[in-house]
């Protein structure tokens, strides 16, 4: 047998780097392609899925698979704990920033998200009906978003630097502001609220030992609740 064709070269950092690189570019690329016949969820999950068919292209590439990044068997007592926590650590961040943005000394532009989340879901008061139809939808993304933004993006991250704690939170950081930054695209109100949630996630991800469960069950409640503001 030849152990020369079993095994497969190390990629190098510059292997992440560069797939770090055609991740991004499509990430931030395809979003400039919106289908008018479609409406803001389809796509969302257009987006999405276009990105994480890059992803675990990438990910096959290097011998790296979606278990590996944490879709494992979640332990539910476990989960439920990470996830109670996450949403405290959310809650929390978010106050602490509503306190302090009366501090900085520059202006953000003002968070009109809720707004357009009515506009962007068709939600408007007692609309429960559309609301059912559209929360799995939501969900799929939600666990979308935890998988790309936090499984593969601070592991490749960490991969295209080096496997130490320096570039462990540098990876926790940089996803965080790439994560507000795409939901608004802007310096805004809402941009640093949605990195405080990518901080909090990215954070979650890499003390709880890597299992992405928690976190998609923590963003599905967050965006549940989001919506059920609309309706309700």
């Amino acid at each position: 047998m030849n152990l020369f064709h079993m095994t497969q070269p190390i990629p190098s950092k510059a292997a992440y780097a560069l797939d770090l690189v055609l991740y991004l570019g499509v990430m931030f690329g395809i979003r400039e392609l919106y289908f008018d016949q479609l409406d803001f969820i389809a796509n969302g999950l257009f987006w999405s899925l276009t990105t994480l068919l890059v992803a675990t292209w990438r990910m096959r590439a290097r011998a790296i698979s979606w278990k590996d990044l944490g879709l494992t068997k979640p332990k539910l007592l476990k989960t439920l704990g990470i996830t109670v926590l996450i949403l405290i650590a959310t809650v929390v961040g978010i106050m602490s920033f509503e306190i302090l943005k009366d501090f900085l000394s520059f202006d953000l532009n003002p968070d009109t998200s809720s707004a357009q989340a009515s506009v962007k879901f068709g939600l408007e008061k007692g609309g429960w009906t559309h609301f059912l139809m559209i929360i799995p939808l939501v969900w799929l993304q939600s666990a979308l978003e935890e998988m790309l933004d936090r499984g593969f993006l601070i592991s490749w991250i960490e991969k295209a630097l080096s496997s130490n704690i320096v570039a462990t939170v540098f990876a926790v950081l940089l996803q965080a502001a790439i994560f507000g930054f795409r939901h608004s695209y802007d310096l805004s109100e809402r941009s640093i609220t949605v990195g405080i949630i990518g901080l909090v996630m990215g954070t979650a991800y890499v003390l709880s030992g890597r299992n992405l469960w928690p976190l998609i069950l923590a963003h599905c409640l967050l965006n549940t609740l989001s919506l059920v503001e609309k309706v309700a």
